[in-house]
């Protein structure tokens, strides 16, 4: 959907799915959940062993659909200026960086694989490998 569009439907109660972030084409980005509350972006979830992602991986989501349209470069900056205060605080590692479709295999696909692909070595190339982290970065 496009950004307003997300926004409205995250906003409404019946749509039981949110994102602490989502982040336009154009970069911009809207807070929806603060990082250290609880969004409902992972459903029914397992990562590293541990079950229930929504309560340990913070949910970025990106507006548009990536099978239709690559990220652009303003989302995909706008996502590693995001991640950069986090990164250092929290230790991240590029191990803790995952998409839908590690977590919930067979149930979400999203980012399509080209543009998980390419958001990942844009944060391996910004941050290298990181930390050992207790929690991370769900897109």
């Amino acid at each position: 959907m496009p950004f307003a569009e997300t926004l409205a439907f995250m906003a409404r109660p019946e749509s039981r799915v949110s994102y602490h972030i989502v982040i336009a084409p154009d970069g911009a980005r809207a807070r929806l959940v603060a990082d250290t509350q609880v969004a409902w972006h992972a459903g029914v979830s397992v990562f590293h062993g541990r079950e229930g992602c929504n309560a340990f991986l913070i949910g970025v989501s990106f507006a548009g659909d990536t099978r239709l349209a690559a990220l652009t470069e303003a989302q995909i900056a706008s996502a590693l200026d995001w991640l950069a205060p986090r990164w250092a605080e929290l230790s991240w590692s590029l191990d803790w960086m995952t998409d839908h479709r590690q977590i919930a295999p067979g149930r979400k696909d999203d980012l399509a694989l080209a543009e998980w692909l390419r958001l990942r070595a844009a944060i391996a190339a910004r941050f290298g490998p990181g930390h050992s982290a207790a929690g991370g970065l769900a897109s």
